[in-house]
């Protein structure tokens, strides 16, 4: 455990201690400082004090949580698209903490930020944990990712990465199809049980892939989703944690053409693929994966254009993220960035984010993994 994560563990309440107060001041100087229009921060500093030494917690204000989470969007530091962080429409449900109720708004949230192809960015908060009272959680990394479904000889069907949530889900009654592209349901954590629901279709935006000089590409039957919600991560404000609160930007071509279908642990699709381009896959010295992984790349980037839906290149989205850098250092202000995130796992040494080092520090408000979890306890009553 390195050391930043041990201080926002600290920081952040737990089951069993109350809200950290220099962590609750820090978010409230840095909210007043870069909001001249919430007027002094003492009073309100002196409430939150209050608020904390009465009841172990604290409550924010709209503003201040619309303002966290675009802070925790700003201090992304393996996030590449952080330059629009401001537009981020942040949608306050704090008051819903059923699996229905969540559903519902994650269907919403699909929706809304889905907008007919013009990706919308978008974060849903709900309930921050309590002393005493852990909130609900969404076990599922997105609200839209792929089954894996493990076959008997050791093989998996469908998206390997998510093979483990796929038995939780069958463990719960899900009734897998058992195909590639089977999208799993929603697994939510609620007082201690763990609630399956599904997704209904007509929110899940698919992107059939083909390439724009390949017929035969059409026929590798590959697809993608549209709305990468990421929704495993806890939003940290201010010493609070909002252990459900998704949220989405729009997909880089690489993060499905050179991960999600290219890996050798996901979808591996480079040695079919390089098979059909008639190139010889005996020998590295041909280059058939680097070939192979610039056509799929080609068409991914081609077939969510021809979708309609929103995609960067990787490109333009390193000249953006460097545009974001020179405004944060003009702002005066530390921009966190791990090079081996920013730097695109496609023709990286071609990208201006490549070429320098970068400040990797750890900065709050912040999105934040949680601890492993046990498998999933389902009320059968």
């Amino acid at each position: 455990m390195g050391t930043w994560w041990k201080k926002v563990a600290k920081a952040v309440q737990n089951e069993d201690e109350g809200v950290d107060r220099a962590a609750a001041e820090e978010f409230v100087r840095l909210y007043h400082a870069e909001n001249p229009p919430a007027g002094s921060v003492r009073p309100r500093l002196r409430d939150v004090l209050m608020e904390i030494d009465q009841t172990g917690t604290y409550t924010h204000t709209p503003g201040e949580l619309a303002f966290g989470a675009r802070v925790a969007w700003r201090n992304s530091g393996r996030c590449i698209g952080r330059l629009y962080w401001r537009s981020l429409r942040v949608r306050d449900r704090r008051h819903v903490d059923t699996a229905d109720g969540i559903t519902d708004e994650c269907v919403e949230h699909l929706r809304f930020a889905g907008n007919r192809g013009r990706i919308r960015p978008t974060i849903t908060v709900f309930a921050p944990d309590r002393p005493g009272r852990p909130a609900a959680r969404i076990r599922n990394e997105q609200l839209i990712r792929y089954a894996g479904h493990r076959q008997p000889d050791g093989s998996v069907v469908g998206d390997p990465l998510y093979a483990g949530l796929t038995d939780q889900a069958r463990a719960l009654g899900w009734p897998a199809a058992g195909g590639r592209f089977d999208v799993l349901p929603l697994l939510i954590d609620v007082k201690g049980v763990t609630e399956l629901r599904p997704l209904p279709a007509e929110v899940i935006m698919e992107v059939p892939i083909t390439h724009p000089h390949y017929p035969w590409f059409a026929q590798l039957g590959l697809r993608w989703h549209a709305v990468p919600v990421i929704s495993n991560m806890c939003l940290e404000i201010g010493g609070l944690c909002y252990p459900a609160a998704p949220f989405n930007g729009w997909y880089m071509g690489t993060e499905v053409g050179a991960r999600n279908l290219a890996d050798h642990d996901r979808y591996d699709q480079l040695p079919l693929i390089a098979r059909h381009l008639g190139m010889d896959t005996s020998n590295d010295r041909t280059l058939w994966r680097d070939h192979a992984l610039v056509e799929l790349n080609v068409a991914v980037l081609h077939s969510y254009a021809e979708a309609g839906v929103t995609m960067t290149d990787h490109h333009t989205e390193a000249r953006r993220f460097m545009t974001h850098l020179e405004k944060e250092e003009r702002s005066g202000r530390v921009c966190p960035a791990d090079w081996s995130w920013i730097v695109p796992p496609l023709s990286g040494a071609l990208t201006p984010v490549f070429h320098r080092y970068y400040d990797d520090v750890r900065l709050t408000p912040a999105f934040t993994h949680h601890p492993a979890v046990a498998a999933p306890t389902a009320d059968r009553t």
